[in-house]
């Protein structure tokens, strides 16, 4: 919220100097700090009401009647944490705070959905077969597997279309006739919609070699299967600012021994030590790329080619690629415990 300084209030202010500056700047409510602009407490426009009809004056002091123990949200959480901290709480506005509680700033949810919009496009990789979910892809593709209350692929593409993106391709193959006649052009979803249909198998990059035009300006790629609340606009824009020509979006995986590892001596078997269930960490790809449009130039025409490939030959020919880490919410879906965990997941992380 801009000017959000024109709600804050002193604790000995008066309950009308507080509606004055609740009317005015139309944020419903004012935050009551000290002389330092260290928060106290808050008064919504409710509170005033309850008060006076219990007998309260307009005369009367703000900090007799503030609500003392406000939710706050912190200086340098992004925007997507923000509002998911006040869709847990069940508020429509929130001040931000720094450490010591002094105000640094005030969001409301209105302005956080309001995403800017986004130029670059975003390709899904939607034409798999779903073969380790095959009991129950053999009538539905998998991004058409109901997550919640919708297809997967459509909360992939609300996501990004959330976070302002409208420009969409979607490879298409295994039962593509379902995928196109459930989001049609995408104007049901307030998006544009193209198809690139494989006609064999193309791989999780093969399909970029079908893309009608060149992008002008490094987009999106994401495989059809994931969950995640990641924030793709600032993996775009670290991938321009770092002068990359393909970003991979990374986090880590670990995987834990179920018996005690044993380190013993090649000559005599002499025992050294013995490592109970030890864990041991990779850094794995997310399935989410971000590619600038030279990056074309290396895929083969209507060829099968995996993304792994496509970076490969990025490496050997001197291009600059880069990792991306991501630490929030992710779920590649490709068993079914996967499956029934989003599932379970979808009501708190997607609702």
């Amino acid at each position: 919220m801009k000017n959000w300084q024109d709600i804050m209030v002193s604790p000995a202010a008066t309950l009308r100097e507080a509606l004055d500056k609740i009317d005015i700047t139309g944020a419903q409510i004012a935050l009551v700090v000290d002389e330092r602009g260290r928060l106290l407490g808050t008064l919504s426009d409710g509170d005033v009401r309850r008060a006076l009809l219990k007998g309260a004056r307009l005369s009367d002091s703000v900090g007799t009647f503030m609500h003392a123990a406000p939710k706050c949200a912190n200086v340098g959480e992004d925007r997507r944490a923000i509002l998911a901290n006040m869709r847990r709480l069940g508020v429509r506005q929130i001040p931000i705070v720094d450490t010591g509680g002094i105000v640094r700033g005030f969001e409301l949810e209105s302005d956080l959905l309001a995403a800017p919009p986004r130029t670059q496009s975003v390709v899904i990789m939607a034409g798999g077969f779903g073969t380790r979910l095959q009991e129950l892809t053999r009538e539905t593709p998998k991004p058409m597997l109901k997550v919640g209350p919708r297809p997967l692929l459509e909360t992939i593409l609300r996501s990004y279309a959330d976070q302002g993106f409208r420009q969409f391709e979607i490879a298409v193959n295994y039962k593509a006739e379902q995928i196109e006649a459930h989001f049609g052009d995408g104007s049901a979803f307030d998006v544009r919609i193209n198809y690139l249909r494989e006609r064999t198998r193309l791989g999780t990059a093969g399909a970029l070699s079908l893309l009608e035009e060149r992008p002008r300006e490094p987009f999106i790629v994401t495989n059809a299967d994931l969950l995640t609340r990641e924030d793709y606009g600032a993996m775009i824009d670290m991938h321009v600012e770092s002068g990359a020509d393909g970003t991979m979006a990374v986090r880590h995986y670990d995987m834990q021994v179920p018996f005690g590892v044993v380190n013993s001596e090649e000559q005599g078997g002499r025992i050294r030590s013995i490592e109970e269930k030890p864990v041991h960490s990779f850094v794995v790809s997310a399935g989410m790329y971000v590619l600038s449009p030279k990056v074309l130039d290396l895929m083969p025409r209507g060829e099968f080619f995996d993304m792994p490939v496509l970076f490969t030959a990025m490496i050997a020919n001197g291009l600059h690629a880069r990792s991306h880490p991501i630490d929030g919410y992710w779920l590649d879906i490709g068993r079914m415990n996967d499956y029934q965990k989003a599932n379970l997941d979808y009501p708190e992380v997607f609702r």
